[in-house]
């Protein structure tokens, strides 16, 4: 199967009528049973050359997003990192608290003219961001929206794997919270942690004790099947748990302490 390479047609449309701050935005960990879920805005220079071997982070090893991942925050004009967290996903539903951390991750950067973000069109979005483009598959077709989510993936697995630390025997160094074998046999086993999301149905399954029947397409960006919606301003949302403020905090200081901090 060819392999799609993400192009600049998105950008130069922009760069072309004028604006300059360009953001690409896209998120990961819409899909685990536990964890935040992370999302990263990137912007490049206008009409710069693209970087060799960008393309979705879903296609990528980790070797290559890790090799990728200094190279794109080193020639970006800005970047930033946003998170929602377990409480947060539990009580907004994953749907809402995706928005909600890329929200958290263009406010990072410092300002922008344009948002380009992965997936369908979002309701309310523009009144919290500004003017902004949806594209359907865009991490795989777009190039800042792939520079984003190379860098929201990096991100989000150090983290489960210092999350693996404190809670050993779910494989989450390995399968970054994803409801794997490994990790259901060990949800039933030792039981949820304060980083599972109680609202999915695995780790209901395993506080209830009961083999429920699921889907892992429920789990899919934009599903509301798991939990009922929020009626609820997000804007009023903006904390998250200390201990994944802390270890956020400190992934970003380890690269880049002036231009990326964690939290609300």
């Amino acid at each position: 199967m060819a392999v799609i390479v993400p192009r600049l047609r998105p950008e130069h449309r922009l760069w072309r009528s004028g604006l300059r701050r360009i953001a690409g935005v896209d998120e990961v960990g819409v899909a685990p049973t536990c964890g935040p879920v992370v999302a990263a805005a990137v912007i490049m220079p206008p009409n710069a050359r693209k970087i060799a071997g960008v393309r979705d982070s879903k296609m990528l090893s980790s070797v290559q997003r890790e090799r990728l991942d200094p190279i794109i925050r080193a020639r970006a004009v800005a970047f930033g990192v946003g998170a929602a967290s377990v409480a947060e996903i539990d009580r907004l539903n994953i749907y809402h608290a995706t928005h909600l951390a890329m929200r958290r991750a263009i406010a990072r950067l410092g300002g922008h003219d344009h948002v380009l973000v992965d997936g369908n069109r979002i309701v309310g979005f523009e009144a919290h961001v500004g003017p902004y483009t949806s594209i359907v598959d865009g991490d795989a077709t777009c190039y800042s929206i792939a520079c984003a989510s190379i860098v929201a993936k990096v991100v989000r697995d150090r983290l489960m794997s210092r999350l693996a630390q404190r809670y050993p025997g779910y494989g989450w160094e390995h399968n970054a919270g994803y409801a794997t074998p490994d990790h259901r046999e060990a949800l039933a086993t030792l039981g949820p942690t304060p980083f599972h999301r109680r609202s999915f149905a695995p780790v209901q399954a395993a506080i209830h004790g009961a083999q429920l029947v699921f889907d892992l397409s429920d789990m899919a960006e934009g599903s509301d099947a798991l939990v009922p919606p929020v009626d609820l301003d997000l804007t009023l949302v903006v904390d998250i748990d200390a201990a994944t403020a802390n270890d956020l905090a400190a992934l970003m200081r380890e690269t880049d302490p002036a231009r990326v901090t964690a939290g609300g």
